[in-house]
């Protein structure tokens, strides 16, 4: 039988470590403390399994999930006839998303033809039944469900049919295979608890065991471990037993011996650790290790020398019907080989990394977490980098472990997995296992996904399938396969770079895999182009055929230049796509990017002449220049290139080519000088074109000066010095070199100072600074100062600004200790009296500007003191003065210079004020200053009178009354008063509080005068928030201005409610009677036309009546309110019966709605029948049917019907509030419960536990159910006043703990384990058992 592509692949895989891998991982990620003592076996036995308590794992990490490649199947997930009830498993069928990866097909998924039509004819020839179980080693076993065990060889012919189907009926199905590691014997586990031992070679049995285990239970898993002698069984009940192989006087034995008994946690996988045979000398096989997984925890045994618990391990909390799984594998850690075992129960993988130190201790070691979104039915190791997982839908998921990155993603529902359901159940022995474990069997598959020596086997109900990792090739050809060119690409080059994961088939030093990987991707890339090239539609538009080949061309030259195979780019791929013009200029632009970032610094000669003519054509002119400064030019037509370049306005590509090209850093600024000299000489403005080349100018001066290129890089070491002296000869040139007859001397020097003094003496600033040690360059700048000082002194068409920049400059430099320059000081004279000419009044600011900045530089060493000083007074210019006194400590003359200049007036209050506040002064300067302060406050008052108050408060507290005495002008010292005030309250106030300027009542009641005088309306205001004035006089005051508003509050502060109210009463009969006389009098009339009518006077002034006597009222006896309200509607009755006739129709009716103000007012305070009386008695309201009274008392009664209506409303509402309460209470507390279960939550004891017991039952509202001494022993119970005992439910108290700490809230509505209706309800005798049920209800959610 030939071999087939899967037989070469079983005979060809290999379990070697890649220890080329091993620097990838690190021991940083491992966090779980060593253990240094592992507990022993007993302990595990006897530990009870609180499935409740939670176990949190540090460091975890999630895992991206959302690479899915296309090569994945589009099938649907088909139930095992072995699965038991799998509805819960079945998918609908999905549509895989197409999405590019770099990781391509990992997995090659092949069906194993052979095996899988032996099985099929064995079910219909031999009744061998159904496909149960399998396992892979130097051969394939795959188990029937009718005891049959069939034995196929590498190129999958059957070799041995182990069994028969009469034992088949006597054992049961094969539920578990084992072979052992040298391919001899073959261990088959069967459901009704049979273990038989098979001899590989010719097929005998050897052994048939049936003591092993307690009789009764099926045979999950049964394995060898490293030692041939020695092999582990784990049935459904839970329970795991060592098998030791004996051969005593030609007998064959087996003795048993249990590891972990079901009753106290049950088993449901076991891995024992299996060694490679390179790896047989590691220290850690002589312990024979053995990891188990129960429901609950994983745990890790040592076999030998003696048994030893190593570790445990808990889940956490788990879904119950997720299935435990366990892997070994050697790992590569930091150049050490030692075992790492993977295992998961729900979506989480867990790694331990085992390792013996040194000095011989073991440690066990937890590894960052795998986190994944799919509920994990199968796990197991294809390399030491790479898990393969499967889920519960049947999808396979290959991950890298050190990225945590998720590979591929393989649909594998067409296979029709074997479920080992009804194994797990015993259905085989009566079904007799517990729910925990029949409800994981419903999703294990155990015995069906096998893997060997990087290969995985799924076995079907008819077919066997195999899983192999895709060596590099394949996995770029199967892209390519699907024309995936980038995606190849991508794929190509991360195994270029190394950074490729789960990789096969690259074997030898770095440097040769890179050199057989890049010879492929050049086979792809001319793939690649061939393929864009005839698949480039013919017709169309044109914008179509540019993104066709925009998709293509950018990756080709990316790789080519990452491959640096530039060759391959310009010699043969160009040449391909030169054909299509479209796509010759694709890539002609695609250039431009990596030649600006430096990554192309060469291109060929044609290609280079096509790149500037396709860019030129297309009037991308800016691209040209990119390119032109980034590329060598030596290969173009110079001459060409600088016109085209000119033609274009490239000064920067101009300069480049002139430069590197040819050397000459000259001829460019002769180009520029001659755009931008004659506008200059000329006085015409520029153009922004030309200010762009005069700026490029003088940067390209200051490179040059500088030793660095323009516009990028430096200047060859041999031709610095050259070039330098070049600039500094071409800028001291007396005459241009195409000078008329009319050129002034030094052009290019005039040129640049007209075009940009600053920028142009920067640049010389910078050179000296350069070149301190060169003697040449200095002597040239030396030179280049006179020339300066030649053109700009000696010509007057220069502004201050720039005459001043130049002595800047020159200050600046004369002023540094090292400086080389030398200025004769008669020039510093010129230019000061230049700039202090007190004729001149045009650009005064500019003018001392310029000279400030002079002097500070350090150019008053340069001048006469006390003749600089005449100077700048007669010019006025005071900054200058500033300066002078400053320098001489005479502060007190700097308030002059403030006051006398009209732009800096407003800043003498925060000078005076840092000069009084801040340390560094002397006492003798600040009290000159504050003398002189003093002497000028009229002046400052006049200034800005707030600012002038802050001041006074802040340094002169103790001369406000010489400085009032001082202002002669009353309205400014209104103004004084009324800031100083202002600012006392605001520091009295503020956030931050300050001294208070305490003024005496005097002031007060002076600033009461002038408030009278000039704003009268803000003199209540002002009464209301001050308190330090004297009340007679402040009332003797408001009464000679006549202000009765404040004469009467001043009454009322006072105390004589009466006369504030005559007095106001006195204003309104004033304001009524102008209402009178305006009607009758035209003249009056036009009083109208003002901000307020009279009627609205009359308005207001009733408001503050009435408020006053609100105010009064409270504390006055019934006659004395009279006295009060009568008056006051007196008067406002009185006036009406004055207007008559059809013109007052309007006044009328606004003062009747003015009195029934009044009558609303005073009913609180009146009783009705006197004030309906008093109105009854007037004429105005005594005529008709009571007339407007009518509607005053129309209203009180419906107030009176609104008011009852809404006490009944609010009455019945809290009655029906507080009926529905207590019978909601009554209903909670007298309800009838029903428990969860039928035993104790914290004993997991029945509560019928003794039939004389007379222990109570506590039934809680939410379900649970407790023996009162069992909830005593938790301490959730304790006593209040007035309940016997109070009750907290102990399992709901220690969840809520666990999800959001150790506060639990008790508050109603809050979920809660104690309720707001909790009681003890009767005890009632709970028929034959004789309990006492105590039910305690609670709102628990």
């Amino acid at each position: 039988m030939s071999e087939s592509p899967d037989t070469r692949s079983l005979v060809s895989a290999s379990s070697q470590l890649n220890l080329m891998e091993i620097d990838t991982i690190d021991d940083k990620e491992f966090d779980i403390p060593q253990v240094d003592t592992p507990p022993t076996l007993e302990s595990i036995l006897n530990e009870p399994e609180d499935e409740e308590e939670p176990f949190i794992l540090e460091d975890t990490c999630l895992l991206n999930t959302e690479n899915i490649d296309a090569h994945s199947c589009e099938t649907s997930s088909l139930a095992s006839s072995d699965s038991g009830d799998r509805t819960h498993l079945k998918r609908k069928r999905k549509t895989v998303e197409l999405s590019t990866t770099v990781h391509g097909s990992v997995l090659r998924h092949s069906i194993l033809k052979g095996i899988s039509a032996q099985i099929v004819s064995a079910a219909d020839k031999v009744d061998a039944g159904l496909p149960t179980a399998v396992t892979v080693s130097g051969v394939i076993v795959v188990g029937t469900s009718h005891g049959l065990a069939l034995v196929f060889d590498l190129n999958q012919a059957l070799r041995l049919c182990l069994g028969s189907t009469a034992t088949g009926a006597e054992y049961g199905a094969v539920s578990a295979l084992s072979i052992n590691h040298d391919c001899t014997r073959l261990l088959c586990g069967f459901a009704k608890g049979h273990i038989t031992m098979w001899d590989l070679a010719n097929g005998k049995l050897l052994r048939t065991i049936t003591d092993a285990h307690p009789p009764g239970t099926a045979i999950l898993h049964v394995k060898f471990t490293d030692d041939p002698t020695l092999a582990v069984c784990n049935d459904s009940g839970g329970s795991v037993f060592e098998l030791a192989f004996r051969r005593l006087m030609g007998m064959r034995t087996c003795e048993s011996r249990c590891l972990f008994s079901g009753s106290k946690g049950e088993v449901c996988n076991v891995e024992p650790l299996l060694t490679a045979p390179d790896l047989k000398d590691h220290p850690i096989t002589q312990y024979s290790l053995l990891a188990m997984a129960s429901l609950t925890k994983i745990l890790v045994i040592g076999l030998k020398p003696s048994l030893k618990v190593w570790m445990t391990f808990p889940y956490g909390k788990t879904d119950p019907t997720s299935v435990p799984q366990l892997a070994w594998q050697f790992v590569p850690v930091q150049k050490v080989v030692n075992p790492v075992l993977a295992f998961c129960r729900g979506d989480t993988v867990h790694f331990l990394l085992v390792k013996k130190d040194e000095t011989g201790t073991i440690h066990v070691i937890k590894q960052r977490q795998l986190q994944l979104n799919c509920d994990i039915i199968s796990l197991n190791w294809i390399n030491s980098r790479t898990l393969v997982v499967m889920d519960s839908g049947e999808k396979l998921r290959v991950v890298d472990r050190p990225s945590q990155e998720e590979l591929e993603s393989l649909d594998v529902a067409e296979v029709q997995l074997v479920y080992n359901s009804s194994h797990f159940k015993s259905l085989a022995t009566g079904g007799n296992v517990s729910q925990a474990l029949a409800l994981v069997g419903e999703k294990a598959c155990y015995q069906s996904v096998c893997s060997y020596t990087g290969q995985m086997v799924l076995l079907g109900t008819k077919s066997a399938h195999i899983l192999t990792l895709r060596n590099w090739r394949e996995r770029v050809d199967c892209l390519l396969k699907q024309e995936r060119f980038v995606e190849a690409l991508s794929l190509a080059w991360s195994f270029h770079e190394g950074t490729a994961k789960a990789v096969l088939g690259l074997f030898g030093d770095p440097a040769k895999r890179k050199g057989v990987v890049a010879d492929k991707m050049i086979e792809i890339l001319f793939q690649y182009v061939e393929r864009s090239v005839k698949k480039c539609p013919e017709h169309g538009k044109i914008q179509i055929m540019e993104q066709h080949f925009q998709d293509m061309v950018p990756v080709m030259v990316d790789y080519c230049l990452q491959l640096q195979r530039t060759d391959l780019l310009f010699n043969q791929l160009y040449t391909r796509l030169v054909e299509n013009c479209v796509a010759r200029g694709v890539f002609l632009e695609s250039l431009e990017p990596y030649i600006v970032s430096e990554r192309l610094g060469c291109v060929t000669a044609p290609v280079m002449r096509d790149l500037l003519t396709h860019l030129q054509d297309n009037n991308m002119m800016d691209s040209v220049e990119n390119c032109l400064i980034h590329l060598d030019i030596t290969s173009l037509d110079i001459q060409q290139v600088v016109q085209m370049c000119w033609d274009n306005q490239l000064y920067d590509a101009m300069i480049y080519v002139f430069n590197r090209g040819m050397n000459d850093y000259i001829t460019p600024m002769e180009k520029l000088f001659q755009v931008i000299g004659p506008p200059l000489r000329e006085g015409r403005a520029l153009t922004d074109e030309q200010v762009v080349m005069g700026n490029k100018l003088l940067v390209y001066i200051s490179c040059s000066l500088a030793g660095r290129a323009y516009p990028l890089g430096d200047i060859p070491e041999d031709l610095v010095s050259q070039v330098k002296n070049q600039v500094f000869e071409f800028l001291i040139r007396l005459h241009s070199a195409e000078a008329g007859q009319e050129e002034e001397l030094y052009p290019y020097i005039r040129t640049l100072v007209h075009f940009d003094t600053p920028e142009f003496l920067n640049v010389l600033a910078l050179t000296l600074e350069d070149f301190k040690n060169d003697k040449q360059a200095l002597e040239y700048q030396q030179r280049i100062v006179d020339i300066l000082l030649k053109v700009m002194v000696e010509n007057s068409d220069f502004t201050p600004s720039q005459v001043g920049c130049l002595f800047t400059f020159l200050a600046r430099q004369l002023a540094k200790p090292d400086n080389t320059l030398f200025v004769n000081r008669k020039l510093f004279d010129q230019v000061l009296e230049f700039l202090c000419s007190p004729d001149d009044d045009t650009r005064h600011t500019e003018r001392q500007q310029v000279l400030l900045e002079l002097l500070q530089v350090g150019g008053v060493i340069q001048f006469d003191e006390g003749r600089l000083l005449g100077l700048a007074e007669k010019a006025e210019f005071y900054q200058i003065c500033e300066f002078l006194y400053e320098q001489n400590h005479l502060y007190d003359k700097i308030l002059d210079c403030y006051l006398r200049d009209p732009l800096r007036k407003e800043e003498i209050f925060n000078y005076i004020h840092n000069l009084l506040s801040m340390p560094g002064y002397s006492s003798e300067e600040k009290h000159c200053v504050w003398e002189k302060a003093l002497l000028h406050i009229a002046e400052l008052v006049t200034l800005d009178p707030a600012k002038s108050a802050d001041l006074v408060a802040m340094h002169f507290p103790e001369e406000v009354r010489p400085i009032i005495t001082r202002l002669q002008d009353d309205h400014l010292v209104f103004q004084f008063l009324r800031c100083l005030l202002d600012q006392s309250a605001t520091s009295r106030e503020g956030p931050h509080p300050q001294p208070l300027l305490r003024l005496s009542p005097d002031l007060h009641e002076l600033h009461i005068g002038l408030l009278c005088r000039f704003t009268p309306r803000q003199l209540t205001d002002f009464l209301k928030a001050s308190q330090d004035y004297r009340l007679e006089e402040a009332v003797q005051i408001t009464e000679q201005y006549q202000v009765h508003e404040a004469t009467s509050y001043l009454l009322e502060k006072k105390g004589d409610s009466h006369g504030a109210f005559q007095v106001l009463l006195k204003t309104l009969k004033d304001k009524l009677g102008a209402v009178t006389s305006e009607k009758r009098s035209e003249e009056e009339g036009e009083t109208g036309r003002e901000e307020e009518s009279p009627l609205q006077r009359v308005e207001g002034s009733l408001g503050d009546i009435i408020a006053l006597c609100h105010r009064s009222s409270q504390s006055l006896n019934q006659e004395q309110r009279g006295v009060l309200w009568f008056p006051l509607l007196e008067a406002m009755m009185s006036p009406q019966k004055l207007l008559k006739g059809p013109d007052t129709r309007t006044t009328s009716e606004v003062l009747k709605e003015l009195t029934m103000k009044v009558l609303n007012s005073m009913s609180s305070f009146i009783p009705l029948p006197a004030i309906i009386q008093r109105i009854l008695q007037d004429p105005v309201y005594g005529k008709g049917k009571l007339a407007e009274i009518q509607g005053l008392i129309l209203g009180m009664l419906e107030t009176f019907n609104y008011e009852q209506t809404l006490l009944e409303t609010t009455t019945s509402l809290l009655n029906h509030d507080l009926h529905w309460s207590l019978s909601h209470l009554r209903a909670a507390v007298s309800r009838g419960l029903h428990p969860r279960q039928d035993h104790c939550n914290i004993c997991l004891q029945q509560y019928r536990r003794r039939q004389d017991s007379p222990d109570d039952i506590i039934i809680f509202s939410c379900g649970h159910l407790y023996h009162c001494q069992c909830l005593q022993r938790k301490g959730s119970g304790h006593a209040e006043p007035r309940l016997l005992q109070v009750w907290s439910c102990y399992k709901c108290i220690s969840s809520q703990r666990g999800r959001g700490g150790d506060r639990v809230t008790t508050e109603t509505g809050r979920g809660r384990s104690t309720s707001l209706a909790q009681t003890n309800v009767m005890s009632r005798e709970a028929g034959e058992d004789g309990k006492k049920v105590r039910t305690v209800v609670g709102n628990l959610s």
